[in-house]
């Protein structure tokens, strides 16, 4: 029997890791699961485990207001120690590029366990771009004793880091995994929620999001100007818009967009009801990782208001365009979405991220390293 830790803290390391953690469930004799959860964003990944009938083992509470990042980084660091004094673990899996996976990595790192990394290998190579996962993905990639890159571009990025050929597996990624969770009754209770609150979800509807610390400040005041002009001129159509509880940018949106009748600003939505925008938007404007990859299953135009993506294979693809927080940019890129009908928009490409069977290639392999 081997102890595998998860240790994740946000919902999008919740979405790419659930797959994982459902699909080692399936071997009680050979594997006990211990998820633990940082709570980095402790409403939204709860609720995201909860979705996927999940539930933490441990909780550790590490956030509190106005930290600092070094603050953040200690308090998980602390309490992880606590974690790895407490239980035999035979090795550690985390996802993505936030603070708890540097800090899951290095604590593994310190007590000379494996770390295996979910999602290694994506690179701005700017350590700015996005601030400061850049790094955090970096690190742990030299720690990391498997790494899953989704992509052959992820895995070349590995090779010229000098990392090991045998350390590395191109599995595609696992966020297209949770989106063939999703049962049919759960998009119709997602439909229920939208009319319940009266939002019009037809062919005119626009999904928004926008939350990233690099976007903070002046970037996303130009956000917003281009998104007020757009909701001005295209008056017929729905923007909904899921608000960040960071007040850097809730108090912003609500300032510049309350005041419209065609925008829905809500809070952070639950997973399914966030893909359900997702599988019935004309257009999707995002900051968000996950969102580029998760868009191309539904043929959904996305732009990406980021100077620079990890994230390269969608660009490449032509299934996202990158327009940073530059308001003509902006503005242009979604008057030729908006200008047409919605079926004349719909992409044709494959999701160049995966074919929902990430998880499961993850798993044999883990069987076969332990």
């Amino acid at each position: 029997m081997k102890n595998i830790l998860f240790v994740f803290g946000t919902r999008p390391e919740v979405i790419k890791l659930a797959p994982v953690m459902i699909e080692l469930k399936k071997y009680p004799d050979k594997y006990k699961i211990i998820i633990c959860n940082t709570e980095q964003q402790k409403e939204l990944s709860n609720q995201t485990l909860a979705y996927f009938g999940l539930k933490a083992d441990l909780n550790l509470d590490c956030m509190r207001p106005n930290q600092s990042l070094l603050e953040v980084q200690t308090r998980i660091l602390t309490a992880l120690d606590k974690v790895f004094d407490e239980h035999k673990i035979d090795a550690t899996v985390v996802q993505g590029d936030t603070m708890t996976v540097l800090c899951g990595a290095l604590a593994s790192f310190y007590r000379k366990i494996p770390v295996y990394h979910v999602e290694a290998g994506l690179r701005s190579y700017d350590i700015y771009e996005p601030f400061p996962e850049e790094v955090m993905r970096q690190m742990t990639t030299r720690v990391a004793e498997l790494n899953f890159a989704p992509t052959e571009k992820n895995r070349q990025a590995l090779l010229k880091e000098n990392i090991k050929e045998d350390k590395i597996f191109v599995v595609g990624n696992t966020v297209i995994d949770a989106l063939f969770c999703l049962s049919e009754d759960t998009l119709n209770s997602a439909k229920k929620y939208f009319e319940d609150l009266d939002i019009k979800i037809d062919d005119k509807l626009v999904l928004i999001t926008a939350h990233r610390r690099e976007n903070h400040g002046e970037r996303i005041d130009r956000i917003l100007e281009a998104i007020e002009y757009l909701v001005q001129k295209y008056s017929d159509h729905t923007f909904v818009i899921p608000v960040h509880p960071n007040p850097n940018v809730k108090n912003k949106i609500y300032n510049k967009l309350e005041k419209y009748s065609n925008v829905k600003l809500l809070k952070p939505l639950d997973y399914p009801y966030l893909v359900y925008l997702m599988k019935n938007a004309k257009l999707i404007l995002t900051d968000s990782g996950g969102i580029q990859e998760e868009a191309p299953s539904f043929g959904c135009p996305t732009l990406v208001m980021r100077y620079e993506t990890e994230r390269q294979e969608g660009i490449d693809a032509g299934v996202s365009v990158l327009v940073g927080a530059d308001y003509d940019k902006i503005v242009s890129e979604s008057e030729t979405i908006l200008s047409k009908l919605r079926e004349e928009t719909r992409l044709k490409a494959q999701n160049p991220y995966g074919d929902g069977t990430s998880a499961k290639k993850i798993v044999e392999i883990i069987e076969k390293f332990l």
